[in-house]
Parts: structure tokens; sequence; C-alpha cells
């Protein structure tokens, strides 16, 4: 019985694309279509026919969003400030009263 993946959707694939399935499919084999992705495969997951998600790997994905650098960033220490700066932050303004005319 030929499955749902070897029976093409589509008579050319989504550039990128390796694999496409239907989505009761790719839930049954979930851990293929992930090791698909993994290795440098993008999996093509259809819903009542029409293109709902594509599964990618990390790299991928952090490319193509720039999530790569965010991530960097995230995991650096925050910057500290000086004292002076600190307290200039939180410094109340000294200024005069207004004269309001009633």
């Amino acid at each position: 019985m030929a499955s749902e993946l070897d029976r093409p959707v589509f008579s050319v694939y989504p550039e990128g694309v390796k694999a496409i399935w239907q989505l009761q499919e790719a839930k049954a084999r979930f851990s293929e279509v992930v090791e698909r992705a993994l290795k440098g495969e993008p999996q093509l997951v259809l819903r009542r026919g029409k293109k709902a998600v594509v599964v990618l790997d990390w790299e991928t994905y952090a490319r193509l969003t720039g999530e790569e650098a965010s991530v960097l960033e995230a995991l650096r220490p925050p910057k500290t400030l000086p004292n002076e700066e600190v307290e200039a932050l939180f410094q109340r303004q000294k200024t005069g009263f207004r004269e309001v005319d009633f």
C-alpha cells in the first residue's frame, strides 16, 4: 500500500522542499519528519491539502530569520553601567516652582 508520501501532491515541489506530508502521516511519522529536517531537507506538511507548515533544522531557520545573532545576544551577560550613570538616571530634577494663574 502506498503511503501519502509516495503520492506527490504537486507536480513540482516548492523550491527547497524535499518531502511533502499530509498532516496525519506527518503526525504518525513525526520522528522521521524531524530526522529528515535535521539532515537539511525541509519538510512541507499539508493540512486539508493546502500548504500549512515547513519543518526546518535550527541552522536553516536561524539563517533565514536572523535568529542566530539574537540567540548570541541573549546569552551575553547584560551590560553594566558605572554607578555615576545609574545615579544620573534616577536623579531628581531640581527645578523651581512655576506660577499658576487661577
